[in-house]
């Protein structure tokens, strides 16, 4: 009889521990859909941008991005009132559309690190570690060819960031060569290298500060966070204080794309009288298509237009060049997967399941792909042309050698066993494109009956 209640007590655990595993394993599945789909969407307007400024096109494509104004706001020259907000195009994508990429990424680091992989010692131990040194070295690497050069100095964060998006597309390209676990640590490493980013804007890249601007920013933040204590779950009082912040922020020498960060840490991640119920959960969901096939492509198109016109060879020995090429695409190999090879061997993180490491060394050198964020960081770090033009050179050169690597590794890299889960959730798949299938064509069918 008491052997009977364990056993039914015993599977009861194991089958919640399956399901769980099950939810989780789907969500992923459905993220990694969603940042996949729009890393290549990323890729494909990066290419764009790169072929219509090579070709008559560009000097439109630069008055349009960067000398046509845009203004919001309202001015009286005789009364003296100055309330608008006046940029290029191109600021308008950089503050104002990446604010809301910025917004999701904080969205999305409060879920992990609340109930997600970096949520316990165990699970973030292993991703930091490999972050922490995928961010030093490239650096290191950055400043060591660039020490004789000062006026260039200001760039040594633009190769210590890795573009997820980018990233997960070129592990969506390989298909099941690319285990579920290997998405789940690149995506850790990701995360954890934008908040390291976002730390180093906010502290490195901070232009003169307005005090005045700075302290309605700072009653804005108190507010949200009255807002989160109160347990209030309505989206709306949180978008207008976040709204008034980011125009503060805009005006206080603070890059604005930091308070759609500060915005996303004070929204409810659980409200505690319906489980069910996410508000954080929710926005992440809603904004992450616009994100990844709205916002990122046009931020892609925006800042990618590089012109070959009048480049000679020894533009690429340019000590910019190299500093970010080089630290992307080795730095980024050396300070990512040492640190995960000897935590692994080390006891102190157990290897990630149904990988070798090949598939480890092919997620470190994918951490080369640093696309977004270090074009961003390059926008905040220089303001002249040339170096503007260096700093894309760089990034596309990394960007790619690392792809190519990263696709040789795991197209050659041998074969793991999958997990009991991924198995099924891969029969799942294959099932409902079936179904998906026979509909599409039953429903063809119908049309041409008709």
């Amino acid at each position: 009889m008491i052997k009977d209640k364990i056993d039914t007590v015993t599977h009861k655990v194991i089958d919640h521990i399956v399901h769980d595993a099950d939810v989780m394993m789907r969500s992923a599945r459905h993220f990694f859909h969603l940042e996949a789909s729009g890393g290549i969407l990323l890729v494909l307007a990066s290419v764009l941008a790169m072929v219509v400024a090579n070709t008559e096109l560009y000097n439109l494509y630069n008055y349009f991005f960067n000398e046509l104004h845009f203004s919001i706001g309202f001015t009286d020259a005789s009364q003296g009132i100055w309330f608008n907000i006046d940029k290029h195009i191109l600021h308008w994508i950089n503050d104002g559309l990446m604010a809301v990429f910025f917004f999701l990424i904080g969205l999305e680091i409060k879920r992990e690190l609340l109930e997600g992989e970096l949520s316990s010692r165990e699970k973030i131990l292993l991703p930091l570690l490999a972050a922490m040194g995928g961010m030093a070295m490239p650096a290191l690497i950055f400043y060591g060819l660039n020490m004789d050069y000062p006026q260039n100095l200001s760039g040594w964060a633009i190769p210590a960031a890795t573009d997820i998006a980018f990233a997960l597309g070129i592990l969506a390209l390989m298909g099941s060569k690319a285990p579920i676990s290997l998405k789940i640590l690149l995506t850790a490493i990701a995360i954890i290298d934008d908040l390291g980013a976002i730390i180093i804007i906010a502290l490195f890249y901070t232009a003169d500060l307005h005090v005045n601007a700075l302290f309605v920013a700072g009653l804005c933040v108190v507010g949200l966070i009255i807002l989160n204590s109160a347990k209030v779950m309505k989206v709306t009082p949180y978008a207008i204080l976040g709204m008034i912040m980011w125009v503060a922020v805009l005006n206080s020498g603070v890059h604005a794309t930091l308070a759609g960060v500060v915005a996303a840490l004070c929204i409810p991640l659980r409200n505690p009288k319906d489980s069910e119920d996410s508000p954080s959960k929710k926005l992440e969901h809603e904004l992450h298509p616009w994100v990844a096939f709205l916002i990122l492509p046009i931020f892609g198109f925006a800042n990618a237009g590089i012109s070959f016109a009048g480049m000679q060879f020894s533009d690429l020995l340019n000590p910019v060049v190299l500093g970010i090429a080089l630290g992307l695409f080795l730095g980024k190999q050396l300070g990512v997967f040492v640190p995960l090879w000897l935590a692994i061997k080390s006891g102190l993180s157990p290897k990630p399941t149904s990988t070798n490491w090949v598939h480890l060394y092919a997620v470190s050198v994918l951490c080369g792909i640093g696309f977004t964020m270090s074009l961003f960081i390059g926008g905040l770090a220089y303001d002249t042309q040339e170096n503007a033009t260096f700093v894309r050179l760089g990034v596309i050169m990394a960007s790619v050698a690392s792809a190519a690597l990263g696709c040789l590794l795991l197209y050659f890299a041998p074969i793991c066993k999958r997990t009991a889960i991924e198995r099924e959730i891969d029969r799942e798949e294959k099932s409902l494109r079936r179904i998906r299938a026979k509909q599409k064509l039953f429903f063809k069918r119908k049309r041409e009956t008709k």
